[in-house]
């Protein structure tokens, strides 16, 4: 809980129809999916119920309206956002469990007696301790953790902490990878040149080379195996462009998002790692997206069997409150010294509360029925490919699904994307675009999808595709 700045306080008034001076009070609760919160939340809760009650008697006393505002949008007990009365819109809300916030508008003398902590500044509680045993766990041990608050931050720290630890200069990125939109994340990324446009110059010594997106590739398959271009590319990159004793990391998404959902072979990413133990260069996983269950596993490094020295946690971590982690290996975080990195606000101990339930969640059968469902939707996904051509590749592991859209040559079919997606929000189905050609259509369905929601999808998409590309 934290009480905001009074320069903003008057604008946030008039977007809630309040004349009276306040300050304002945000809280957030974690949607648990098993119904349960833990008791330091439920304490938050009480206490934020107080806050209503006084500004209820104050509005009494004072004449004023002062009653509770809903300044975002509500959630339904299910996992999905409501668009109206009759149809609900399936969305994966930020790739994660959903969650909700309110906004309580509080009279100043109120919050200055209730004396308000800014719990989420300078607070090292239990539950972030607990978080990190159980993330530490999950790796197997032999990690140590780092918080901050987003995705972009958790990236920047990793590569900080892989420059730092090697005292090299030089990143390996991916053509086609995102990785935030802050001045290093930006220049990590490769998917979109609207992300780089008016940015330039940016920071040196990022070398990127191609990630094995083997649908449309331009190299030649020999048994449906990986082409061996993505293999030798790095000689030829160490050899003409940068010594590989420079190079402090390889920074790369498990499953690329931006790019379409792309799925590297397996064989691939264990190429990378040795690499990495050739040249002593370390192994950065950006699981921002394809972490907590995503991919079918708890993180995407599972399934390939590859463990990163360095991996980034956003998202799906802490169910929609700001939270995220640089994991580290241990002997690698012992090499960044105090004061090498820091930040104000992470591990909050709101968000780690959140977060222990969530590994719970996930744990406790989200994971299991994410994978299930994967499966099951791929399945009725192939079924509607098989009828339709342009549909020319279907990739993904578990919830993370990408539908790319071509025309008859091959060629990516952006236009036909777009209709797809405007017609299934028509529909109340709401789907996202990606890729570098805006022509793949991605399914990010919460974990606790079910089976029936997913017959809804399908119900949808069939009835788009008859319009748009005909029986």
């Amino acid at each position: 809980m934290r009480v905001t700045s009074l320069r903003i306080v008057e604008r946030l008034c008039d977007l809630c129809g309040i004349k009276t001076p306040t300050v304002v009070v945000f809280f957030a609760t974690p949607f648990c999916p098993h119904n349960t919160l833990k008791r330091e939340v439920q304490e938050e809760a009480a206490v934020c119920d107080k806050i209503a009650r006084i500004a209820a008697e104050f509005a009494a006393e004072s004449g004023e309206e002062m009653r509770l505002q809903q300044f975002f949008p509500s959630l339904t007990d299910s996992s999905y956002l409501k668009i109206d009365d009759d149809a609900a819109s399936i969305a994966a809300l930020r790739d994660n469990f959903p969650g909700y916030q309110k906004l309580y508008p509080v009279p100043l003398e109120t919050a200055k007696a209730l004396n308000i902590p800014a719990v989420n500044y300078g607070v090292w509680g239990k539950d972030c301790h607990k978080w990190t045993e159980r993330i530490v766990g999950l790796m197997g041990g032999g990690y140590k953790v780092y918080f901050s608050n987003s995705g972009a931050e958790a990236v920047e720290g990793a590569v900080k902490l892989a420059k730092y630890a090697t005292e090299r200069p030089a990143v390996i990125a991916f053509k086609g990878s995102f990785h935030g939109r802050t001045m290093m994340c930006a220049s990590l990324t490769a998917s979109n040149s609207a992300y780089r446009k008016h940015y330039e110059g940016l920071m040196p010594s990022i070398y990127f080379a191609e990630y094995p997106k083997l649908f449309g590739t331009p190299y030649k398959m020999e048994d449906g195996k990986c082409p061996r271009q993505y293999f030798t590319q790095f000689d030829d990159l160490f050899k003409k462009l940068v010594d590989p004793y420079s190079i402090a990391a390889i920074l790369m998404e498990p499953v690329q998002g931006e790019d379409g959902y792309v799925v590297p072979p397996r064989e691939w990413v264990q190429y990378v790692r040795e690499i990495c133990d050739k040249y002593g260069i370390l192994l950065i996983f950006d699981e921002v997206q394809t972490g907590f269950g995503r991919t079918g596993n708890m993180f995407a490094w599972q399934t390939h069997g590859v463990k990163p020295d360095i991996m980034c946690c956003a998202k799906g971590i802490e169910n929609g409150l700001p939270l995220s982690a640089v994991v580290g290996r241990a002997d690698v975080m012992d090499k960044w010294t105090a004061g090498a990195h820091g930040g104000t606000f992470g591990a909050n101990p709101v968000s780690c509360a959140a977060a222990l339930d969530t590994i719970d969640a996930l744990e406790g059968g989200a994971i299991a029925n994410g994978a299930e469902m994967g499966a099951y939707f791929m399945g009725e996904l192939k079924k509607l490919q098989a009828k339709y051509p342009c549909i020319g590749d279907l990739r993904g592991l578990g919830l993370m699904i990408g539908m790319e859209m071509v025309y008859p040559d091959g060629t990516p079919d952006r236009g036909l994307t777009a209709k797809i997606t405007k017609l299934a929000l028509d529909n109340g189905l709401f789907l996202l675009s990606c890729g570098c050609d805006k022509n793949v259509v991605r399914f990010i369905a919460p974990l606790t999808v079910s089976k029936e929601e997913i017959d809804f999808a399908m119900g949808v998409l069939h009835t788009v595709f008859a319009q748009t590309v005909g029986e």
